[in-house]
Protein backbone atom coordinates (compact mmCIF):
# COMPACT_ATOMS: atom_id res chain seq x y z
CA UNK A 1 0.00 0.00 0.00
CA UNK A 2 3.21 2.36 0.28
CA UNK A 3 3.19 4.81 -2.47
CA UNK A 4 6.17 4.15 -4.63
CA UNK A 5 6.72 6.82 -6.73
CA UNK A 6 7.35 11.29 -6.02
CA UNK A 7 4.47 12.99 -5.38
CA UNK A 8 4.32 15.10 -8.43
CA UNK A 9 3.51 19.00 -8.24
CA UNK A 10 -0.03 19.19 -8.79
CA UNK A 11 -0.54 16.37 -6.30
CA UNK A 12 -0.29 18.93 -3.68
CA UNK A 13 -2.34 21.73 -4.86
CA UNK A 14 -5.11 20.98 -2.38
CA UNK A 15 -2.49 20.72 1.01
CA UNK A 16 -3.30 23.89 3.44
CA UNK A 17 -0.30 24.29 5.84
CA UNK A 18 -2.28 25.13 9.48
CA UNK A 19 -0.05 26.12 12.54
CA UNK A 20 -1.09 24.56 16.09
CA UNK A 21 -1.04 25.97 19.58
CA UNK A 22 2.28 24.71 19.96
CA UNK A 23 3.15 26.69 16.86
CA UNK A 24 4.27 23.26 14.99
CA UNK A 25 3.81 23.59 11.19
CA UNK A 26 1.21 20.95 9.94
CA UNK A 27 -0.13 20.34 6.33
CA UNK A 28 -3.59 19.32 6.23
CA UNK A 29 -4.90 17.69 2.61
CA UNK A 30 -1.39 15.89 1.73
CA UNK A 31 -2.01 12.50 -0.41
CA UNK A 32 -0.83 10.63 2.95
CA UNK A 33 -3.33 11.70 4.72
CA UNK A 34 -6.09 11.46 2.37
CA UNK A 35 -5.09 7.66 1.48
CA UNK A 36 -4.65 6.97 5.17
CA UNK A 37 -7.92 8.41 5.86
CA UNK A 38 -9.26 5.47 3.64
CA UNK A 39 -6.80 2.81 5.17
CA UNK A 40 -8.67 3.32 8.66
CA UNK A 41 -11.78 2.06 7.17
CA UNK A 42 -10.32 -1.25 5.87
CA UNK A 43 -12.17 -4.56 6.86
CA UNK A 44 -15.48 -2.74 7.68
CA UNK A 45 -19.15 -1.65 6.35
CA UNK A 46 -19.93 1.98 5.17
CA UNK A 47 -23.64 2.58 5.20
CA UNK A 48 -25.58 4.49 2.89
CA UNK A 49 -27.55 7.08 5.40
CA UNK A 50 -30.64 9.86 4.46
CA UNK A 51 -31.44 10.98 8.16
CA UNK A 52 -30.07 11.17 11.82
CA UNK A 53 -31.91 8.30 12.47
CA UNK A 54 -30.43 5.59 10.03
CA UNK A 55 -27.18 6.98 10.59
CA UNK A 56 -27.66 6.20 14.51
CA UNK A 57 -28.94 2.49 13.46
CA UNK A 58 -25.30 2.59 11.21
CA UNK A 59 -23.13 4.21 14.09
CA UNK A 60 -25.17 1.29 16.66
CA UNK A 61 -24.33 -0.97 14.30
CA UNK A 62 -20.51 -0.97 14.15
CA UNK A 63 -20.29 0.85 10.66
CA UNK A 64 -16.84 2.53 10.15
CA UNK A 65 -18.38 5.58 8.56
CA UNK A 66 -21.75 6.70 6.51
CA UNK A 67 -22.81 8.20 3.02
CA UNK A 68 -25.06 10.99 2.89
CA UNK A 69 -27.04 11.25 0.26
CA UNK A 70 -30.98 12.47 -0.31
CA UNK A 71 -32.66 9.39 -1.14
CA UNK A 72 -30.95 5.75 -1.09
CA UNK A 73 -30.45 4.40 -5.07
CA UNK A 74 -33.77 2.53 -4.91
CA UNK A 75 -35.39 5.59 -4.05
CA UNK A 76 -33.84 7.53 -7.09
CA UNK A 77 -34.39 5.08 -9.45
CA UNK A 78 -37.89 5.16 -8.70
CA UNK A 79 -38.18 8.91 -7.97
CA UNK A 80 -36.98 9.42 -11.64
CA UNK A 81 -36.14 13.28 -12.34
CA UNK A 82 -32.79 14.51 -11.13
CA UNK A 83 -30.35 13.31 -8.37
CA UNK A 84 -28.56 15.83 -6.47
CA UNK A 85 -26.75 15.54 -3.03
CA UNK A 86 -28.30 15.63 0.25
CA UNK A 87 -29.30 18.71 2.10
CA UNK A 88 -26.45 20.60 3.89
CA UNK A 89 -28.72 20.85 7.40
CA UNK A 90 -29.38 16.91 7.19
CA UNK A 91 -25.57 16.59 6.78
CA UNK A 92 -24.67 18.77 9.35
CA UNK A 93 -26.82 17.49 11.52
CA UNK A 94 -25.87 14.27 11.02
CA UNK A 95 -22.08 15.20 11.47
CA UNK A 96 -22.99 17.12 14.91
CA UNK A 97 -25.18 13.26 15.94
CA UNK A 98 -22.61 10.85 15.40
CA UNK A 99 -19.08 10.49 15.96
CA UNK A 100 -17.82 7.97 13.15
CA UNK A 101 -16.76 9.54 9.72
CA UNK A 102 -19.38 11.13 7.55
CA UNK A 103 -18.95 11.05 3.86
CA UNK A 104 -21.34 12.56 1.74
CA UNK A 105 -22.22 12.33 -2.35
CA UNK A 106 -21.37 14.98 -5.21
CA UNK A 107 -22.43 14.63 -8.78
CA UNK A 108 -19.92 13.43 -11.59
CA UNK A 109 -17.99 16.21 -12.43
CA UNK A 110 -19.49 18.83 -10.32
CA UNK A 111 -16.18 20.68 -8.69
CA UNK A 112 -18.67 23.53 -7.18
CA UNK A 113 -20.86 20.60 -5.21
CA UNK A 114 -17.78 19.15 -3.87
CA UNK A 115 -16.37 22.09 -2.82
CA UNK A 116 -19.66 23.27 -0.63
CA UNK A 117 -19.39 19.79 0.75
CA UNK A 118 -15.56 20.08 2.14
CA UNK A 119 -17.27 23.27 3.40
CA UNK A 120 -19.60 21.23 5.68
CA UNK A 121 -16.21 19.52 7.43
CA UNK A 122 -17.35 15.86 5.84
CA UNK A 123 -14.76 13.48 6.11
CA UNK A 124 -14.96 12.42 2.65
CA UNK A 125 -16.45 12.99 -0.80
CA UNK A 126 -17.71 10.30 -2.76
CA UNK A 127 -18.03 11.39 -6.75
CA UNK A 128 -21.11 9.07 -7.77
CA UNK A 129 -22.62 8.08 -10.07
CA UNK A 130 -25.97 7.27 -8.03
CA UNK A 131 -26.42 10.91 -8.46
CA UNK A 132 -27.02 12.45 -11.78
CA UNK A 133 -24.22 13.48 -13.77
CA UNK A 134 -23.12 17.06 -14.05
CA UNK A 135 -20.56 16.38 -16.82
CA UNK A 136 -20.68 13.61 -19.16
CA UNK A 137 -16.76 13.62 -20.30
CA UNK A 138 -15.32 14.90 -17.08
CA UNK A 139 -14.46 13.88 -13.92
CA UNK A 140 -13.33 16.14 -10.63
CA UNK A 141 -9.74 16.98 -10.24
CA UNK A 142 -9.75 15.91 -6.81
CA UNK A 143 -5.84 17.02 -5.92
CA UNK A 144 -7.03 20.77 -5.63
CA UNK A 145 -8.84 19.03 -2.59
CA UNK A 146 -8.34 18.91 0.95
CA UNK A 147 -10.64 16.03 1.80
CA UNK A 148 -10.32 12.80 0.49
CA UNK A 149 -12.29 11.35 -2.59
CA UNK A 150 -14.10 7.90 -3.63
CA UNK A 151 -15.08 7.39 -6.90
CA UNK A 152 -16.66 4.27 -8.62
CA UNK A 153 -14.76 2.23 -11.35
CA UNK A 154 -15.84 -0.64 -13.54
CA UNK A 155 -12.29 -1.77 -14.95
CA UNK A 156 -8.86 -1.24 -13.65
CA UNK A 157 -8.56 1.27 -16.57
CA UNK A 158 -11.29 3.40 -14.63
CA UNK A 159 -9.81 2.85 -11.54
CA UNK A 160 -6.13 3.99 -12.40
CA UNK A 161 -7.44 6.70 -14.50
CA UNK A 162 -9.99 8.45 -10.80
CA UNK A 163 -6.47 7.51 -8.97
CA UNK A 164 -4.59 9.71 -11.38
CA UNK A 165 -7.12 12.23 -10.73
CA UNK A 166 -6.94 11.80 -6.83
CA UNK A 167 -8.91 9.80 -5.83
CA UNK A 168 -7.68 8.14 -2.16
CA UNK A 169 -10.04 5.61 -2.50
CA UNK A 170 -12.08 3.18 -4.78
CA UNK A 171 -15.05 1.58 -4.76
CA UNK A 172 -16.29 -1.19 -7.38
CA UNK A 173 -19.07 -0.60 -9.08
CA UNK A 174 -22.03 -2.81 -9.02
CA UNK A 175 -25.57 -2.22 -9.67
CA UNK A 176 -26.86 -0.30 -6.62
CA UNK A 177 -30.69 -0.23 -5.21
CA UNK A 178 -30.85 -3.30 -6.93
CA UNK A 179 -30.81 -6.34 -4.45
CA UNK A 180 -28.71 -8.18 -7.03
CA UNK A 181 -24.84 -8.50 -6.18
CA UNK A 182 -23.96 -10.07 -9.19
CA UNK A 183 -22.48 -6.71 -10.85
CA UNK A 184 -20.32 -6.39 -8.08
CA UNK A 185 -19.21 -9.67 -8.09
CA UNK A 186 -18.51 -9.63 -11.71
CA UNK A 187 -16.30 -6.28 -11.61
CA UNK A 188 -14.47 -7.19 -8.55
CA UNK A 189 -13.31 -10.21 -10.38
CA UNK A 190 -12.27 -8.28 -13.90
CA UNK A 191 -10.27 -5.88 -11.85
CA UNK A 192 -8.35 -8.61 -9.77
CA UNK A 193 -7.73 -10.02 -13.33
CA UNK A 194 -6.25 -7.38 -14.99
CA UNK A 195 -4.16 -6.76 -11.91
CA UNK A 196 -2.77 -9.78 -12.10
CA UNK A 197 -2.40 -9.90 -15.68
CA UNK A 198 0.33 -6.44 -15.32
CA UNK A 199 1.38 -8.00 -12.23
CA UNK A 200 2.75 -10.82 -14.47
CA UNK A 201 4.47 -8.79 -16.74
CA UNK A 202 6.02 -6.22 -14.50
CA UNK A 203 7.52 -9.74 -12.91
CA UNK A 204 8.91 -10.39 -16.31
CA UNK A 205 10.28 -7.09 -16.53
CA UNK A 206 7.95 -6.49 -19.45
CA UNK A 207 7.94 -2.42 -19.40
CA UNK A 208 7.50 -2.08 -23.15
CA UNK A 209 4.02 -4.22 -22.57
CA UNK A 210 2.64 -2.50 -19.32
CA UNK A 211 3.59 1.21 -21.53
CA UNK A 212 1.07 -0.25 -24.13
CA UNK A 213 -1.67 -1.28 -21.17
CA UNK A 214 -0.59 2.11 -19.67
CA UNK A 215 -1.85 3.86 -23.20
CA UNK A 216 -4.73 1.84 -23.76
CA UNK A 217 -6.32 2.35 -20.72
CA UNK A 218 -5.58 5.93 -20.73
CA UNK A 219 -3.72 6.36 -17.62
CA UNK A 220 -0.53 7.12 -16.43
CA UNK A 221 2.46 4.51 -16.83
CA UNK A 222 4.07 5.63 -12.93
CA UNK A 223 0.57 4.16 -11.54
CA UNK A 224 0.44 1.17 -13.50
CA UNK A 225 4.18 0.13 -12.27
CA UNK A 226 3.31 0.67 -8.79
CA UNK A 227 -0.04 -1.44 -9.34
CA UNK A 228 1.58 -4.34 -11.03
CA UNK A 229 4.89 -4.22 -8.72
CA UNK A 230 2.39 -4.70 -5.26
CA UNK A 231 0.07 -6.69 -6.84
CA UNK A 232 -3.07 -4.25 -5.69
CA UNK A 233 -4.41 -1.37 -6.20
CA UNK A 234 -2.53 0.96 -4.69
CA UNK A 235 -5.53 3.25 -2.85
CA UNK A 236 -8.43 0.55 -0.98
CA UNK A 237 -11.26 -0.52 -2.97
CA UNK A 238 -14.28 -1.41 -1.15
CA UNK A 239 -17.31 -2.95 -2.89
CA UNK A 240 -20.37 -2.10 -3.65
CA UNK A 241 -24.05 -2.81 -5.61
CA UNK A 242 -26.43 -5.05 -4.62
CA UNK A 243 -24.80 -6.36 -1.31
CA UNK A 244 -28.50 -7.32 0.61
CA UNK A 245 -27.24 -10.10 2.79
CA UNK A 246 -24.35 -11.20 5.43
CA UNK A 247 -23.20 -13.92 2.77
CA UNK A 248 -23.24 -10.88 -0.51
CA UNK A 249 -20.96 -9.26 2.22
CA UNK A 250 -18.58 -12.07 3.26
CA UNK A 251 -18.45 -13.23 -0.81
CA UNK A 252 -17.20 -9.39 -1.62
CA UNK A 253 -14.49 -9.98 0.77
CA UNK A 254 -13.48 -13.75 -0.18
CA UNK A 255 -13.05 -11.63 -3.86
CA UNK A 256 -10.88 -9.47 -2.30
CA UNK A 257 -12.49 -6.12 -1.31
CA UNK A 258 -11.10 -4.25 1.45
CA UNK A 259 -14.43 -3.75 2.55
CA UNK A 260 -18.53 -2.81 1.19
CA UNK A 261 -20.56 -0.06 0.91
CA UNK A 262 -24.70 -0.94 1.55
CA UNK A 263 -27.21 0.95 1.79
CA UNK A 264 -30.59 0.43 0.22
CA UNK A 265 -30.21 -3.69 1.53
CA UNK A 266 -30.36 -2.04 5.20
CA UNK A 267 -32.55 0.57 5.31
CA UNK A 268 -35.09 -0.63 2.70
CA UNK A 269 -35.25 -3.83 4.54
CA UNK A 270 -37.76 -4.55 7.83
CA UNK A 271 -35.08 -5.35 10.08
CA UNK A 272 -31.91 -2.73 9.31
CA UNK A 273 -30.65 -2.52 12.55
CA UNK A 274 -30.20 -6.24 13.04
CA UNK A 275 -29.58 -6.22 9.40
CA UNK A 276 -26.75 -3.92 9.73
CA UNK A 277 -25.03 -5.93 12.59
CA UNK A 278 -25.25 -8.89 10.60
CA UNK A 279 -23.36 -7.75 7.28
CA UNK A 280 -20.83 -5.89 9.47
CA UNK A 281 -20.14 -9.18 11.66
CA UNK A 282 -20.13 -11.14 8.46
CA UNK A 283 -17.42 -8.35 7.20
CA UNK A 284 -15.10 -8.99 9.68
CA UNK A 285 -15.65 -12.33 9.94
CA UNK A 286 -15.57 -13.44 6.29
CA UNK A 287 -13.07 -16.30 6.26
CA UNK A 288 -15.12 -17.37 9.22
CA UNK A 289 -18.22 -19.52 7.59
CA UNK A 290 -19.18 -20.38 10.80
CA UNK A 291 -19.76 -16.50 12.22
CA UNK A 292 -21.27 -15.77 8.94
CA UNK A 293 -23.54 -18.29 8.85
CA UNK A 294 -24.56 -16.98 12.75
CA UNK A 295 -24.43 -13.78 10.95
CA UNK A 296 -27.04 -15.00 7.92
CA UNK A 297 -29.39 -16.75 11.00
CA UNK A 298 -29.69 -12.92 12.37
CA UNK A 299 -31.84 -11.78 9.30
CA UNK A 300 -34.81 -13.15 7.90
CA UNK A 301 -35.15 -13.42 3.73
CA UNK A 302 -38.77 -12.37 4.18
CA UNK A 303 -37.99 -8.91 5.89
CA UNK A 304 -35.39 -8.35 2.99
CA UNK A 305 -35.71 -5.79 0.48
CA UNK A 306 -37.61 -6.53 -2.33
CA UNK A 307 -35.83 -6.78 -5.88
CA UNK A 308 -36.46 -4.69 -8.53
CA UNK A 309 -38.37 -5.82 -11.50
CA UNK A 310 -36.65 -5.53 -15.31
CA UNK A 311 -38.49 -2.75 -16.57
CA UNK A 312 -37.26 -0.92 -13.34
CA UNK A 313 -33.42 -1.79 -13.56
CA UNK A 314 -33.23 -0.51 -17.31
CA UNK A 315 -31.29 2.42 -15.89
CA UNK A 316 -27.88 1.37 -15.23
CA UNK A 317 -26.44 3.67 -12.91
CA UNK A 318 -22.60 1.78 -13.36
CA UNK A 319 -22.48 2.45 -16.53
CA UNK A 320 -22.19 6.64 -16.07
CA UNK A 321 -19.42 8.71 -15.94
CA UNK A 322 -16.83 9.94 -18.18
CA UNK A 323 -14.78 7.27 -19.93
CA UNK A 324 -11.68 8.30 -19.91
Amino acid sequence: MKNLFSERSYMKKGEIPHRTAYEEDVVRGTNRVKRGFARMTKGGVIMDVTSVEQAHIAEDAGAVAVMVLDKLPIDVRRAGGVARPASIPIIMDILDAITIPVMAKCRLGHTYEAKVLQETGADCIDESEVLTPADEFRHIWKWDFVAPFVCGALDLGSALRRIDEGAAMIRTKGEPGTGNVAEAVHHIRLVTNEINEIKRLYEVKDYQQLMFKARKMTCSFDTVLETAKIGRLPVVNFAAGGITTPADAAQMMLLGADGIFVGSGIFKSEDPLNRASAVVLATSYWDSPDVVFEAQEMVSEEKAMMGLTGSEMKLRMQDRGADL
